[in-house]
C-alpha cells in the first residue's frame, strides 16, 4: 500500500493535525487536497495520505481507521499529547477493558491508540 485516500472538509487543519501525529510532512498541495507522508517522501514502507476535499455529507463511520502506536513515550503520555493537539475521545462501545485508547481526529474520524510502544 502506498496511498491512502481521506475524504475531508477541512484538508488544511487535517493535514496539520495528522502531520502532528505522524510525524508526516505536507509533501504536494493541490486546489482540492494535500499529500501528507514520511519525510523521505513517497514510496517507502510507509503509505502518504491524501486528504481530499469534499462538501459531501458523511455517511456514517469510516469502514477504515488509522491505528497509531507512539514510539518515544508510553501510551498515557501519548494519549495527553494527542488531546492536546486536538484529538478527542471517542465511544464506539468498548467496553473499558481494551488495552487501547479509541480517539477521534478534528472532524470525528475514529483511530486508535495503541498500547504497544514502537521503536
Amino acid at each position: 500500500m502506498s496511498e491512502l485516500i481521506l475524504k475531508c472538509r477541512d484538508p488544511q487543519r487535517l493535514a496539520a493535525f495528522w502531520c502532528e501525529v505522524l510525524d508526516y510532512v505536507v509533501l504536494d498541495t493541490e486546489d482540492d487536497g494535500i499529500e501528507i507522508g514520511p519525510r523521505e517522501g513517497f514510496g517507502g514502507l510507509q503509505p502518504t495520505i491524501i486528504l481530499s476535499q469534499t462538501d459531501d455529507p458523511e455517511l456514517g463511520p469510516l469502514r477504515l481507521h488509522f491505528d497509531v502506536n507512539a514510539t518515544d513515550r508510553d501510551q498515557d503520555a501519548e494519549l495527553e499529547r494527542l488531546l492536546a493537539i486536538g484529538a478527542r475521545p471517542a465511544d464506539v462501545g468498548q467496553t473499558g477493558e481494551e488495552s487501547w485508547q479509541v480517539l477521534a481526529d478534528p472532524e470525528g474520524n475514529e483511530f486508535c491508540l495503541l498500547r504497544a510502544r514502537l521503536s
